[in-house]
């Protein structure tokens, strides 16, 4: 799917991402939050790690009905200690 940021969007260089995959406990209210417009990546911490997640051209709706960039969920890593 093409990148249908609108104006408003592009102008404020806010975006909000839905976020896909990855643990399926990580709570609804985590996986949708503001990101920046250039925002290729996502590190969200969660249970002593990082999900990873990477940006796609995807939208869907959001629980509110708003819609979101879609991140995937790629890769878990571990904090070091």
């Amino acid at each position: 799917m093409k990148d249908e940021t609108s104006p408003l969007e592009m102008h404020s260089g806010q975006l909000y991402a839905l976020l896909e995959g990855g643990p399926v406990d990580i709570p609804v209210d985590r996986r949708e939050h503001p990101v920046g417009a250039a925002d290729g990546k996502i590190k969200l911490p969660y249970y002593g790690g990082y999900e990873h997640f990477e940006r796609t051209d995807e939208y869907s709706g959001g629980y509110d009905g708003q819609r979101r960039l879609i991140y995937r969920w790629v890769t878990r890593t571990e904090i070091a200690e």
